[in-house]
């Protein structure tokens, strides 16, 4: 393996865990504290998509999420091999980043919220066709604002950053707004907190590869 791949591989490992680390550990705060509210958590998320893309992107282009990775694959802007890279390394991290929440707060505040694993609160049904539609505008955002030349790439963070917590301030409520099957996977290991857990495989997959290709429509 080249040490081009090995540094975004690590990357995207690192990403993720700051991306669970601050998203996940802002929930379980909020749990503890009420001081953020559901506004503060969805801030939270923006903000460290926002940071992360700026920090690495230049070095693997801030996937940290598998449904980005595979719409990506689709569109052949990444190899088989690299992908199946990159989404072992997004788990790897989110999973890294749940247990050094379960160290960090002990129960009951962490068994209390799982971790801050997504659980649908509505019917089945919703919550997934909500991540679809979430997920969807997301990679709608990345695929224009990070791979068309013709868009300012200076402002790529703050649209990514800004849709992040756009979607998890309406959707959350409901789905838990994960938009990423590795954020929900981490904290769902670490917890023993499954429910649901495969609508955040499919609804955010399914998204991503319809925002990935409404975006190429529009070029």
């Amino acid at each position: 393996m080249s040490g081009l791949l090995w540094k975004r591989l690590l990357a995207e490992a690192l990403g993720t865990y700051f991306l669970v680390l601050a998203g996940c550990g802002a929930i379980i705060v909020d749990a503890q504290t009420g001081a953020l509210g559901h506004a503060g958590v969805a801030g939270a998320f923006g903000l460290v998509i926002l940071v992360l893309v700026l920090a690495t992107g230049h070095v693997s282009g801030a996937h940290l999420n598998p449904a980005v990775t595979l719409a990506f694959r689709s569109m052949h802007r990444i190899s088989s091999r690299d992908a199946g890279g990159y989404i072992a390394s997004q788990l790897t991290g989110a999973v890294l980043g749940a247990t050094t929440l379960a160290v960090l707060f002990v129960p009951p505040i962490g068994s209390a919220t799982n971790l801050g694993a997504t659980v649908p609160s509505a019917g089945s049904g919703q919550a997934l066709l909500l991540e679809v539609l979430l997920t969807a505008m997301l990679m709608f955002v990345i695929t224009a604002v990070a791979t068309d030349p013709r868009a300012t790439s200076q402002l790529a963070a703050v649209a990514i950053g800004g849709t992040v917590a756009l979607g998890a301030l309406w959707g959350g409520p409901i789905s838990g707004a994960s938009m990423n099957p590795a954020r929900s996977f981490g904290p769902a290991l670490v917890s023993g907190m499954w429910h649901g857990h495969w609508l955040y495989w499919i609804g955010p997959i399914a998204g991503a590869l319809a925002g990935a290709w409404l975006a190429r429509l529009l070029r």
